[in-house]
């Protein structure tokens, strides 16, 4: 059930591979399944002024294939006698140029998390640690919008401490992910990164006006699995698909909250379990759609292989994966958190532990 003036019910719907030039693609089934290369010379180096980054909490595109990362700053202090900390946002051109660089941190908040850059090329800022969600002119100069109150959460007492309310109104309480849609300019946040906050999808107009909620689908046999929405993204026929990360798959709804379907999204651990922590980081974390008009393929960032899964959108079956694994060498993964697709089928992807971005050229079909 879909809640639009009140959330009473809520606890119910709850319960209800190579390295260097690394191309990498091992279908399940003879099928045509995009090929990737990584790009050693993207992007262009040093990065702005000598910019040291932080581990990335995530990343956009706009119309234009530029590309804006969410830099948390947490770099090694040491590091800072060789190089000149990073802004909160970068933003680069499609040919990997440092365009410019923003943000306060104080006023963005702690842990970012996601952004979008809307037709108008605003942009859109989550940061998980707060109960807002900002927009910004596309230059960081001006805040067009302020969703929330900074300093004070959706829960009992106002306070990070609080018992979650998800409540039915334009505040959050640790917020992870937001899309747009077109159409529409309706406002999707998925509000609940972390267990203690609010385990939502909140639904706002363009002006900022709370319009209806609903949560993860579970059901009566799946109530002892925390619901976390990670992610969020609109496909093009209007379908919401969210990261259900403790469960590891995808949920698939209509935009009234409907659920249609799960995504499956599994791994098998290449060394031995036993006597260590295994499968904890979740198999499906952030997701990007193909740019061609259909959204053929879903690609997903599963964190327990540390790799790219391409799953075909319409059946949910896994057609190959990419990358070369946990690492740091070029082409290998240390916590993906972040992925976006550019115009030309280009993948990006940006590192929370190896702070840094990577991009694999599209190379086709085969």
């Amino acid at each position: 059930m879909v809640k639009t003036e009140s959330f009473q019910g809520f606890g119910a719907i709850v319960r209800v591979a190579a390295a260097a030039a690394l191309i990498i693609a091992v279908p399940v089934r003879a099928q045509q399944v995009p090929q990737f290369e990584v790009d050693p010379l993207w992007p262009q180096l040093p990065l702005g002024n000598n910019w040291l980054t932080g581990g990335l909490g995530g990343m956009c595109l706009d119309s234009r294939d530029h590309v804006y990362i969410l830099n948390r700053q947490n770099v090694v202090a040491d590091d800072l006698d060789g190089a000149i900390l990073a802004p909160p946002v970068i933003e680069l051109d499609p040919e990997g140029n440092v365009v410019r660089g923003w943000g306060d941190p104080d006023l963005l908040g702690g842990r970012l998390h996601d952004c979008h850059v809307d037709s108008d090329q605003n942009v859109w800022i989550v940061a998980a640690a707060t109960g807002v969600v900002q927009k910004y002119s596309n230059d960081g100069s001006e805040l067009l919008l302020l969703i929330g109150e900074r300093g004070s959460y959706d829960s009992a007492d106002g306070t990070r401490g609080g018992r979650p309310l998800n409540s039915d109104r334009a505040r959050f309480f640790l917020p992870g992910s937001i899309d747009i849609d077109a159409a529409s300019g309706d406002i999707y946040v998925a509000d609940g990164e972390l267990p203690g906050g609010n385990y939502r999808i909140a639904v706002l107009d363009r002006n900022g006006r709370f319009l209806r909620q609903w949560s993860l689908h579970r059901s009566e046999d799946e109530g002892d699995i925390t619901p976390l929405p990670h992610c969020l993204r609109l496909s093009n026929d209007g379908l919401v698909y969210v990261c259900d990360r403790q469960a590891d798959r995808i949920q698939v709804f209509d935009q009234m909250g409907t659920f249609i379907r799960n995504i499956d999204v599994g791994f098998e651990p290449t060394s031995p379990a036993q006597g260590r922590s295994s499968g904890t980081r979740g198999s499906a974390v952030v997701l990007a759609f193909s740019p061609d008009a259909e959204q053929r393929f879903l690609y997903v960032v599963n964190q327990n292989s540390v790799m790219i899964d391409v799953l075909d959108r319409r059946s949910g079956r896994l057609l190959t994966s990419f990358g070369g694994g946990p690492g740091r060498y070029r082409g290998q993964f240390t916590l993906p958190h972040g992925i976006a697709v550019d115009s030309a089928g280009n993948v990006y992807i940006a590192e929370q532990e190896g702070r840094r971005i990577q991009k694999f050229n599209y190379l086709g079909l085969k």
